[in-house]
């Protein structure tokens, strides 16, 4: 049932990654970075695994001011939907952020703008794509249900660690939801924790998750983390 994210594995190399995490599930979710950045689809190609990608955020900013590095961004993303499509995989993006409170509105309209060529790119490439919630960190766009038409009609991707930290879980699990990530905390911090180790109480989540029908990606930070995070929520009727 549970997708699960190679970010458990991020200080190995993505051979080793895959290796470990298909052997315990039938769908992973890339994290476009570090040592796990996609260069050419080759390797996802030999596995028969469903994959997801998550696309590079550390280095990219769709809602950058500075045109020549929000144009780039969007270069960088679609290049990750070129992968995702030889494998039939959806793309998870992030909403980008803004240097000065006093840009915010500016960061806003190029947030959508970009967000505008995704679309394009993603219907050239005939994959979807997802606009991630971010946690509580200044700065960064959509942490908030009340952000959410931002991303229009594009879907939405759940990050219910990110949403705990805000203090917002209820209020996302009242909207449609297309893809989910995932982990607990203390309300506090962006741990990426295992599963019950949190305050989260998963059990709404997982009545949202199965009347929607839509598989969930464990993003654990340890690969011990996401096995007892499977077992926990397994266990919840």
């Amino acid at each position: 049932m549970f997708g699960v994210s190679t970010f458990c594995l991020h200080d190995q190399p993505l051979p080793s990654a895959l290796e470990r995490i298909a052997a315990i599930s039938d769908f992973i979710e890339v994290m476009d970075e570090g040592l796990h950045y996609l260069e050419d689809p080759e390797l996802l190609q030999s596995y028969s695994a469903k994959f997801t990608i998550h696309a590079p955020c550390r280095g990219t900013n769709i809602a950058s001011l500075l045109e020549p590095i929000r144009r780039a961004s969007v270069e960088v993303t679609g290049q990750c939907f070129a992968i995702a499509a030889e494998v039939n995989a959806g793309v998870v993006v992030h909403p980008g952020y803004f240097a000065w409170v006093e840009e915010r509105e500016k960061a806003e309209k190029q947030c959508r703008k970009s967000i505008g060529e995704l679309k394009c790119l993603s219907g050239e490439y005939g994959i979807p794509f997802y606009i991630e919630n971010m946690g509580d960190w200044e700065y960064f766009l959509l942490k908030t249900p009340g952000e959410l038409p931002l991303i229009g009609d594009v879907g939405f991707a759940l990050d219910v660690g990110h949403a705990h930290q805000n203090h917002c879980l209820d209020g996302f699990l009242s909207v449609p939801i297309r893809h989910f990530h995932l982990h607990d905390n203390d309300g506090k911090t962006d741990a990426h924790a295992t599963v019950g180790e949190g305050t989260i109480d998963f059990a709404p989540v997982m009545k949202i998750i199965k009347k929607a029908g839509i598989r969930p990606v464990i993003e654990v930070a340890t690969y011990d983390g996401v096995l007892k995070s499977i077992e926990r929520l397994m266990a919840i009727r």
